[in-house]
């Protein structure tokens, strides 16, 4: 009695079980990937687009500018012991004159209101800035060097990252659309067993086989899909833009 039972539940299920794979097999052929791709931009449009909105190369680029800067405060640094000096004066001044003749001395002191000025230049030579100048003009081109390739490794591991994600996003696709159009044949394939095993002609061991493997199938086209979307979306969040979808030829 209770394995009569549990026949007719089976028996039950795999009526719903046929009704609802005939709705869901009309959505899936809606929303397939067998007639529909992503149109991918060229991989140097995504690479240069990626560099451009990287953080880490914006970071390094400043680096270089900021070393550049001291490279050239380096090379002008000499000019500090170079300058110009200028003094003036206004107000009471006085002036106090002596002349002799031989015979006889005169002195006299004035006192008047004036403007006086004076202008000069003056050149100081440091032994140390001398000896230091060359090392330290070394030193800031090395530093400017290092920031450069900095820059450009960074560059080098975007473009690497880049180029891996791009081939396995296309590699995704690919395989989804395999999974795809294997869940479709296998739904046929499990529609057209489920009509036979209602006629008596296939067993019901063959049917719940059958409906295994398009579970299985089903499982597979949902890992695929999550993968491939992750894949585009993490891409896509990297260059700055979405890519667009159009109908195979």
């Amino acid at each position: 009695m209770n394995k009569l039972f549990h026949i007719i539940s089976i028996l039950s299920l795999m009526i719903i079980s046929f009704n609802t794979v005939q709705a869901q097999t009309s959505e899936f052929e809606d929303s397939s990937l067998n007639d529909r791709r992503f149109q991918f931009p060229p991989l140097k449009a995504i690479i240069d687009s990626v560099i451009k909105r990287s953080a880490q190369v914006a970071f390094r680029n400043n680096n270089i500018r900021s070393k550049e800067a001291t490279l050239a405060t380096e090379r002008v640094h000499w000019s500090r012991n170079m300058g110009l000096t200028a003094d003036s004066r206004y107000g009471n001044l006085s002036n106090f004159a002596t002349s002799e003749d031989g015979l006889s001395s005169n002195q006299a002191l004035t006192t008047s209101i004036q403007f006086n000025y004076s202008v000069g230049v003056f050149l100081k030579f440091p032994l140390f800035d001398v000896i230091n100048r060359k090392h330290q003009i070394k030193l800031a081109v090395s530093e400017v060097d290092a920031a450069k390739s900095m820059a450009e490794s960074a560059k080098e591991e975007i473009r690497r990252t880049v180029i891996q994600m791009y081939q396995d996003l296309i590699l995704k696709q690919k395989l989804l659309q395999i999974r795809s159009k294997m869940l479709g044949e296998g739904r046929v394939n499990k529609q057209m067993v489920e009509k036979e095993f209602r006629n008596g002609i296939v067993p019901l061991s063959e049917y719940v086989r059958i409906s295994g493997m398009t579970i299985n199938m089903e499982a597979a086209y949902e890992t695929a899909m999550s993968e491939f979307i992750t894949a585009k979306q993490l891409l896509e969040d990297m260059a700055g833009f979405v890519f667009t979808l159009k109908l195979s030829n």
